[in-house]
């Protein structure tokens, strides 16, 4: 359905919070993107201090975001528990190459994780922010979306969890409006999209704490120059490759990383086209990432759009 009236859809979702759980407590991951974050502040006005805001340190996520999502929610009145499961996340995913056995170890350790802090908390549900761009994409066999259980058979008791999806029928930008109209800071509702399973979907080849570190640098230059430029795509970041590249260092010859700067511009994520970044905007990526990341030996621009090829890597 297309969103007509914002304050209507809010006000019908609070309601439908407020009936299925009652005065019972319910659980919210949030991860810093404004699906998540919508959910939680959409949720923490419905049911109030019953609604649970935890942030799951899976070890892939932006620099420092943890500690950044638990302070600026502070200001809402919004309290975030942070939980620490990151030797979890890497266990799971060790010796993994395979985009979609990547995707479902990841899924089944987030789900493990989040069961256990419905243990702890005693919440009786979990409210997440899926949208329809992750239904339909698991449905049509694209790629699997880790925060889609019933729409593939996979059933949340399974996890000892009770889901409620009040963004499901919604796509990216439409969120944005649910955002805006709750009054949520633009730094969160205007924010890139992030991918549930964070960097793991970024990394080309097996996810270890080194690579991801890699990868996590790359990511602060690229949306920190990309910002300076005023650029505003639908995402713009940066993607750790497999292989890697001869280059020469210090006069030397010299075998290192390879990454790669994808930038697409999107209203619903189903279609992309890429983002015309000024050649100087790029060389001035390239030099930092090269100076700042000693590894890295090659950075490649990607101008590829969906389709054929699907934004993220992975």
């Amino acid at each position: 359905m297309a969103l007509r009236n914002v304050k209507e859809y809010i006000s019908k979702r609070m309601k439908e919070i407020v009936s299925a759980v009652g005065k019972k407590k319910a659980l919210i991951a949030t991860s810093g993107g404004v699906d998540s974050v919508t959910c939680a502040v959409l949720t923490h006005k419905a049911i109030g201090k019953n609604a649970i805001v935890l942030f799951i340190d899976d070890g892939l996520m932006r620099q420092n975001e943890g500690q950044k999502v638990k302070k600026d929610m502070a200001k809402s009145g919004i309290k975030v528990k942070i939980m620490n499961v990151q030797a979890d996340f890497f266990k799971a995913l060790k010796g993994l190459e395979d985009p979609e056995e990547k995707r479902k170890a990841f899924r089944d350790t987030f789900y493990k994780s989040l069961g256990k802090a419905v243990r702890m908390t005693g919440a009786s549900f979990m409210i997440q922010g899926t949208i329809a761009a992750d239904i339909k994409e698991t449905r049509a066999g694209v790629k699997t979306q880790h925060n889609v259980l019933q729409q593939i058979g996979i059933s949340p008791e399974k996890y000892g969890l009770r889901i409620l999806e009040p963004l499901k029928d919604l796509y990216k930008f439409e969120v944005r409006m649910v955002a805006r109209a709750l009054g949520i800071q633009p730094e969160y509702s205007e924010r890139m999209p992030f991918p549930g399973p964070g960097l793991a979907t970024r990394v080309v080849g097996e996810v270890t704490p080194h690579r991801v570190a890699t990868l996590r640098k790359a990511t602060v230059i690229v949306e920190e120059e990309i910002k300076k430029a005023r650029i505003k795509p639908f995402q713009g970041f940066a993607v750790l490759l497999k292989d890697k590249a001869t280059g020469v260092k210090k006069g030397k010859r010299a075998f290192g990383e390879i990454i790669v700067v994808r930038s697409v511009d999107s209203k619903n994520a189903i279609t992309a086209k890429v983002t015309r970044i000024p050649w100087k905007v790029l060389e001035k990526i390239q030099k930092r990432i090269n100076l700042e990341i000693p590894d890295v030996i090659k950075v490649l621009f990607d101008i590829t759009p969906k389709p054929p090829s699907t934004i993220e890597y992975i």
